[in-house]
């Protein structure tokens, strides 16, 4: 079996960026995240057993004292960071730089007269952001059918942006079907580059692997994004959270194997799929890997070796091999 792991599997900067610093907070009271700080439930979870709840709604944030709000890389409404700040809390800001850029050129254009048009999924967390930065009413399309049916003035002015995880080659096709409709319009292409990266390189494994693993939070748009692209490539391709939702059934040892990940994948949860799929390859298994790693001793053999401890009756030493080298104590001069 060969295992193929994409190198921009995992947590992109934004993500990352936010994560960090929630953990880095962890030792303080007050600690609140406004909606989950990413789609996966294992470090929410982790998150919460350490202090850092989530809130969904800033209903009653005026009775909350002394506590500290972390916005999400996927960002708020105009209205709810003001509603934040007023209330005299903490703000930790980890809207990810992109999605604030949106909310730069939505509310520019929005006050110049454009009507705003975002491609996406409407029901996302970061769209609803970014339509709360709009001074006017915006369209949200996500799909080519939506942008055929669009009944729009033509002497329309139009800034078109996307959500940052959005399919390019999709946003491509509905903005050539926009543009058919009106002749003002200004297009901005807000598709995160790191999000074009991994789609690009998820597309270009699966069409060369028999089988393809992706993996993500169940919520996540930019995973869906991801097994879209890859299962019109590769039919056999999987969605899985976790290393316990992979059925090892499904595959043989002739078997090419891809995996990707979305950008709210812990490295840790890509790693234990990826040393699942190795282990259970007979060629490349971990097992193997670390047995051709370890140095071969045999009587007589000279070896160098770090000392790793020394007690009143034998000295360890770390040489490369499958267990400590041990030496009695007494064998040493003083």
């Amino acid at each position: 079996m060969k295992v193929i792991l994409a190198k921009s599997a995992g947590f992109c900067f934004g993500v990352d960026r936010a994560i960090k610093k929630a953990y880095e907070l962890i030792d303080k009271k007050g600690i609140f995240t406004y909606g989950p700080i990413i789609h996966n439930e294992q470090v929410v979870n982790d998150l919460d057993k350490k202090g850092i709840k989530v809130i969904k709604s800033l209903e009653n944030i005026d009775t909350m004292k002394d506590g500290t709000i972390i916005i999400r890389s996927h960002g708020v409404t105009e209205n709810e960071l003001t509603t934040i700040k007023d209330a005299n809390l903490g703000v930790v800001d980890t809207t990810c730089p992109f999605v604030s850029r949106i909310h730069k050129i939505v509310n520019k254009k929005s006050s110049e007269g454009y009507i705003i048009v975002i491609i996406g999924n409407k029901n996302h967390p970061e769209v609803k952001g970014i339509i709360g930065w709009s001074q006017t009413e915006p369209i949200v399309l996500n799909d080519v059918k939506s942008a055929k049916e669009l009944q729009i003035d033509s002497a329309s002015q139009i800034c078109i942006v996307a959500q940052t995880t959005f399919n390019r080659n999709k946003f491509e096709e509905i903005v050539e079907n926009v543009k058919k409709k009106v002749y003002d319009i200004i297009v901005f292409n807000t598709i995160c580059s790191a999000t074009h990266e991994r789609q690009y390189e998820a597309e270009q494994i699966a069409k060369q692997v028999d089988k393809m693993i992706v993996i993500g939070g169940k919520h996540s748009s930019n995973t869906q994004k991801l097994y879209e692209i890859c299962k019109a490539n590769c039919e056999e391709t999987y969605c899985i959270e976790t290393v316990e939702y992979l059925d090892l059934i499904t595959f043989n040892e002739n078997d090419t194997i891809g995996i990707t990940a979305g950008a709210s994948t812990p490295n840790n949860i890509i790693e234990e799929v990826y040393l699942a799929m190795t282990e259970f390859s007979g060629e490349n298994s971990f097992e193997k890997l670390l047995e051709e790693s370890l140095v071969s001793i045999h009587n007589g053999k000279v070896v160098k070796g770090n000392v790793i401890d020394v007690n009143d009756k034998e000295v360890i030493l770390n040489i490369g091999y499958k267990s400590e080298g041990i030496i009695p104590k007494k064998e040493f001069t003083s």
